[in-house]
C-alpha cells in the first residue's frame, strides 16, 4: 500500500511537472494575445466615474471568469468530437472583432468633440443621466470583446498541448485561464486608477511625491487616450490575425509577402518582422468594412421595427 501511494504522489508530481511546463509554452505563445487583451480591456472601461471604475473593472473580470468557465470545457469537447469546427468559430469571432474596430472608428470620425465647457457639461449630464445604462452597455461591450479574445488564448495554449493526455490538457488550460483573467484584470485595475494615485500624491508633503503626483495626472489621460487607439487598432490585429490563419489564400499571400521582403537589402529583416502585422491590419480593417456593408444592408432590407 506504502509503494503504490508513493507511485501515485510520483504520477501527481510527474503531471504537475509537465502541466507547469506546457503552462510556460502556452503562456509565451499568447503572450501577445494577452497585450491586445490588456489594451482592449483597459480602454473598453475608460469613460466611467471614478468612483465606479473597480465596481466595472470588477465586473469585466467576473464576466471573463465565467467565459473561460464556457471556452474552457467547450474547447475540450470540440477538439474530441469536431475539432473541424474550431477554426470556423474562430473566424466569426474575428470578423466580430473586425466589426467592433470599424464601428468604433466611424464612430470616433463622426462624433464631434465638445469645443467649449459648456457643451463637455452638456454631455457630461446627458450621461450622468442614464449612467446605469452607459455603465451596463460598457460592461457588456468588454466581456463580449474579452469572449473572442479568451477562445483565442485558450486554442492556442490547446494547439500547445495537443499531444498531452486529456487530464493535463484540463490542468494547463485551466491554470492558463486563472493566471491570464487575474493577470488582464489586474493591471488593468492599476491602470484606472493611475489618475488617483496621482491626486494622493499631489496631497503629500514631500514636494518630490507632489511632483510624481502631478506627472501621474498629466499622463493618465494621454495613456487612456493612447489605450483608446491601440485598442482598436488590436480588434483590427487580432481579427486579421483569425482570419489570415483560417483562409489558407491570406496565409499564404502573408507568408509570401513575409519572404520577399526579408530579401529586401539591408532592412528586410525589419520590414519582414512588421509584414505579418501591417497585413493583418488591412485584413481586419476591410474585413470589419465588408461585415459593416452587408449588416447595413440586412437592416435595410429587413428592419427590426416597422411603424404602424
Amino acid at each position: 500500500m506504502a509503494s503504490s501511494l508513493l507511485i501515485l504522489l510520483d504520477d501527481i508530481a510527474t503531471i504537475l511537472d509537465d502541466v507547469a511546463v506546457m503552462s510556460k509554452m502556452a503562456a509565451k505563445k499568447t503572450a501577445g494575445v494577452l497585450g491586445d487583451d490588456l489594451a482592449l480591456n483597459a480602454q473598453q472601461v475608460s469613460g466611467v466615474r471614478t468612483d465606479r471604475e473597480l465596481p466595472v473593472v470588477w465586473a469585466v473580470a467576473k464576466g471573463s471568469f465565467i467565459n473561460k468557465l464556457i471556452l474552457v470545457p467547450a474547447a475540450l469537447l470540440i477538439s474530441v468530437v469536431a475539432p473541424w469546427l474550431i477554426t470556423p468559430l474562430l473566424m466569426i469571432g474575428g470578423l466580430f472583432l473586425c466589426y467592433e474596430g470599424v464601428e468604433k472608428v466611424l464612430h470616433s470620425l463622426h462624433h464631434k468633440k465638445a469645443k467649449t465647457e459648456e457643451e463637455a457639461s452638456h454631455e457630461i449630464a446627458a450621461i450622468e443621466t442614464d449612467l446605469a445604462t452607459f455603465e451596463k452597455d460598457k460592461v457588456k461591450g468588454a466581456i463580449r470583446t474579452d469572449f473572442i479574445l479568451s477562445a483565442e488564448i485558450v486554442v492556442i495554449s490547446l494547439g500547445t498541448v495537443a499531444a498531452a493526455t486529456f487530464s493535463t490538457k484540463v490542468m494547463v488550460l485551466s491554470v492558463i485561464a486563472i493566471i491570464m483573467t487575474v493577470g488582464v484584470y489586474g493591471f488593468v485595475a492599476m491602470i484606472v486608477k493611475i489618475d488617483d494615485l496621482g491626486l494622493y500624491l499631489t496631497e503629500q508633503a514631500s514636494s518630490v511625491k507632489q511632483s510624481i503626483g502631478r506627472g501621474l495626472l498629466a499622463f493618465a489621460p494621454k495613456l487612456m487616450k493612447t489605450l483608446t487607439i491601440v485598442g482598436t487598432i488590436a480588434m483590427f490585429l487580432v481579427g486579421g490575425g483569425i482570419i489570415s490563419h483560417g483562409v489558407p489564400l491570406l496565409h499564404h499571400f502573408t507568408e509570401g509577402s513575409v519572404d520577399y521582403a526579408e530579401h529586401i537589402p539591408t532592412v528586410g529583416s525589419i520590414v519582414g518582422a512588421l509584414t505579418p502585422t501591417l497585413i493583418n491590419l488591412v485584413i481586419g480593417f476591410v474585413a470589419g468594412l465588408i461585415v459593416l456593408a452587408i449588416i447595413s444592408l440586412i437592416k435595410k432590407v429587413w428592419p427590426t421595427s416597422k411603424k404602424a
